[in-house]
């Protein structure tokens, strides 16, 4: 048993310094190229700052979401509104809450991520990120474009195959697959 232990350990320790290795690797190349190039090196350091403040604000709001979630929300608050039995009050909610969504995708999984561990099923958070393809501010613009039978078409199809993809992802994520 004490084997167990230290070899988990060792483990432990192994898979915590395997994820710095992508951070010091490329900071080793930018700090080889700022000697070798450094005005090209220099243009990718102020590529890459533009990026991670496009991507940092987004994120801190995810975050700031989360810990107000944590604050205000209990798991039974998310298990009624999201949870397996929450029915078709649980449905159109997260219809809704994927449809007003907006900014990156990415910022949203932290967020969805929480609900989940407070009881969200899966099937509403799929609905959720499926029904972010549908955004009513857009639709005046899809009309002038591409005329409003094609638009009301498209904006049904999508609603449908959100609900399609939340069954799929609710029930292939409950079966039992064989090892």
């Amino acid at each position: 048993m004490k084997k167990r232990l230290i070899n988990g350990n060792q483990f432990q320790k192994r898979s915590h310094l395997r994820s710095w290795i992508f951070p010091v690797c490329v900071t080793g190349i930018y700090l080889v190229l700022l000697f070798v190039t450094p005005d090209r090196a220099w243009d990718g350091l102020q590529a890459a700052g533009r990026v991670l403040m496009q991507v940092a604000v987004p994120l801190l709001l995810a975050f700031g979401m989360m810990v107000l979630l944590n604050l205000f929300i209990s798991p039974v608050h998310v298990s009624n509104f999201l949870g397996n039995g929450a029915g078709v009050r649980g449905v159109l909610f997260s219809a809704v809450a994927g449809i007003i969504s907006m900014g990156p995708i990415f910022a949203w999984y932290p967020f969805l991520e929480s609900l989940r561990k407070k009881g969200a099923s899966d099937f509403h958070l799929a609905n959720f990120l499926s029904h972010r393809a549908v955004k009513p501010a857009l639709w005046p613009i899809m009309m002038i474009y591409f005329g409003w039978r094609f638009s009301l078409i498209f904006i049904a199809v999508c609603i449908l195959s959100a609900l399609v993809t939340a069954t799929a992802v609710d029930l292939l994520g409950r079966y039992r697959w064989p090892r």
